[in-house]
């Protein structure tokens, strides 16, 4: 995970994170969310519900290989 894309989202009022990194990534699986808060240092105490106005990296997360499926029976 880098953050070389400098990529930030300013949250609106109400805003929670699983719905950020939806909106961004189009993806919510396992890590994201957690990359996320290891570069935004302190974004979990603010809770589950953002005020408007919070600065938020949105790093660049790694590429994704899709594996071919394991077929037990043939």
């Amino acid at each position: 995970m880098t953050v070389g894309s400098g990529q930030f989202y300013l949250s609106k009022d109400g805003d929670v994170l699983d719905r950020i990194v939806w909106a961004h990534f189009g993806q919510q699986s396992e890590g994201v969310v957690e990359a996320v808060l290891a570069c935004n240092l302190g974004l979990a105490d603010l809770g589950p519900v953002y005020a408007a106005g919070i600065r938020i990296v949105l790093p660049d997360l790694p590429e994704t290989t899709t594996s071919e499926p394991v077929l037990l029976w043939d």
